[in-house]
């Protein structure tokens, strides 16, 4: 620590000025905080005289001397010089995940609501529009790899609000959050309001009434799947809820492949014609593609499970081109069976008397209960760190007020559901507004800002172009998309 002299290098890594007090830089915790870490860099930086610009890292790892030259004439690189140390000094911890297991975890986050309206947004959009879903798929695993070397370039880097926070400082973590807390809660509204949708066809006809609630039968059956999913939230860690991811790569796969046999069964016939193009419809439909890759926010936590982080780009382009395959395959599957006549969903326009639409309408039904408390984990985790480091809560009272927190999310959540019942424009509305900065504007800023001196001007360039890319899509589907929005609510509440 600043004001102690290092007595024993072997047993501290330091980085030690002559004539200079020593700055020791231990052991740390994987959720130390950054900013208190650069303000110790920094006070340590002002105490290196002037005249010295360089100092020797003597590092002892198996009984073996590294002596280098780290220059530490400014707070940026000593942070780095930093980094190297603690990279060698702090073995990878839960480093035991595969390329497979890698691929797996990363299919699987990908994978989920989006794949039910890429055949409403192909036939919207033409089937040239695919090119636009296949061109972002490309895009979002580039983007996936630009995350993966500032995860690489920097080791103590642990989330997507980290990189943020290395590139932009706390104005970067900051923004970083904010989207992602609101695609989090943008998200579970669209997950909401598919349920209602999947139950009412699930139990068209049905009839539910209680005295003194206002409820229909689709809304009642919405509220207890909700309060039956409720208690999820009250999980206390990850590990509790893995079975949930499982479950819910294995609804995605299920509706996936019921779609696939419902022309083969002899429900329809693919025979429907898709126009060519569409330009209006664009906008709007860019968001539902966009959102179909969501999922960069857990991609650090990928990189850092991985034995051999530097397969990373590899997992990357491997995972968003199975994705993509899966999605151009069930859009031009969907709009060829359904022709002008596709829902937003494509589970609701498959023929009711089949067993295969029976199963994936459960499917569909329970994916949503699945996601739940997944979606709601960042949030909590990081409720969780600050009443335990803030307020220096126990065990029981933080999961009393973590769980109280998430019911009560939850309960605002349905209501807004009910409340405006629109998936698709939901949907596009999260892509447009949200995913497309977490996706693409987001990891091109971070890594040209980190790698700035480092990168050829080439890469600048197409980073430039990706982030007014990434604008343009952002303004335009949100404009579209909330005007649809809009005018669906005033019809709806119109007399």
């Amino acid at each position: 620590m600043l004001g102690k002299k290092c007595k024993s290098i072997a047993k501290l890594p330091s980085c030690c000025v002559p004539n200079s007090d020593c700055v020791c830089l231990g052991h740390r915790s994987q959720v130390a905080s950054e900013t208190v870490h650069a303000r110790k860099l920094a006070a340590a930086a002002a105490a290196v005289p002037a005249s010295l610009e360089r100092c020797s890292v003597c590092l002892e790892e198996d009984e073996k001397v590294c002596k280098c030259d780290i220059n530490i004439s400014t707070e940026e690189e000593l942070f780095k010089s930093s980094s190297v140390i603690d990279q060698a000094a702090t073995p990878r911890v839960n480093a035991n995940s595969s390329f497979a297991h890698a691929v797996i975890n990363m299919v699987g986050m990908l994978i989920g609501l989006g794949q039910l309206s890429t055949p409403f947004a192909l036939q919207n959009g033409g089937w040239s529009s695919a090119f636009l879903l296949v061109g972002l798929g490309i895009v979002c695993a580039y983007s996936s790899h630009l995350l993966g070397k500032c995860l690489s370039n920097n080791p103590k880097l642990m989330n997507y609000t980290d990189i943020g926070h290395h590139a932009f400082g706390t104005k970067g973590r900051l923004l970083a959050a904010s989207f992602i807390y609101m695609e989090i809660f943008m998200a579970l509204v669209s997950y909401t309001i598919s349920l209602h949708d999947n139950l009412n066809t699930v139990f068209f006809g049905a009839h539910f009434d209680l005295p003194s609630i206002h409820l229909s039968t689709s809304q009642l059956l919405t509220v207890i799947a909700v309060l039956v999913a409720l208690p999820s939230l009250w999980l206390r860690d990850l590990s509790s809820i893995s079975f949930l991811s499982i479950g819910g790569i294995f609804m995605s796969l299920i509706i996936f492949t019921m779609v696939a046999l419902t022309p083969i069964l002899g429900g329809v016939k693919a025979n429907r014609e898709i126009p060519i193009l569409r330009v209006e419809n664009i906008p709007a439909i860019s968001g539902l593609y966009i959102f179909s890759f969501a999922g960069h926010i857990v991609f650090p936590n990928i990189h850092k499970e991985m034995k051999d982080p530097s397969k990373f780009t590899k997992v990357s382009i491997v995972s968003f081109t199975l994705v993509t395959l899966l999605y151009t395959a069930l859009a031009f599957m969907g709009a060829k069976m359904f022709g002008p006549e596709v829902n937003s969903q494509i589970t609701l326009s498959m023929p009711r008397n089949l067993i295969v639409t029976k199963i994936a309408l459960w499917a569909t039904v329970l994916t949503p209960m699945t996601k739940y408390a997944l979606e709601f984990a960042p949030f909590a985790m990081h409720l969780d760190h600050h009443l335990s480091h803030s307020m220096n809560m126990k065990s029981r009272t933080r999961t009393i007020i973590r769980g109280s927190v998430g019911s009560f999310l939850l309960l605002v959540i349905l209501a807004l559901a009910l409340t405006v019942p629109y998936f698709e424009y939901v949907l596009s509305l999260t892509g447009s507004l949200v995913s497309v900065a977490i996706c693409i504007i987001f990891p091109c800023a971070f890594y040209t800002k980190v790698f700035w001196n480092q990168i050829s001007r080439p890469l600048i360039i197409l980073n430039g172009l990706l982030i007014v890319l990434g604008c343009l899509l952002a303004v335009s589907g949100t404009i579209s998309s909330s005007k649809l929005l809009i005018r669906d609510l005033h019809r709806a509440h119109s007399p």
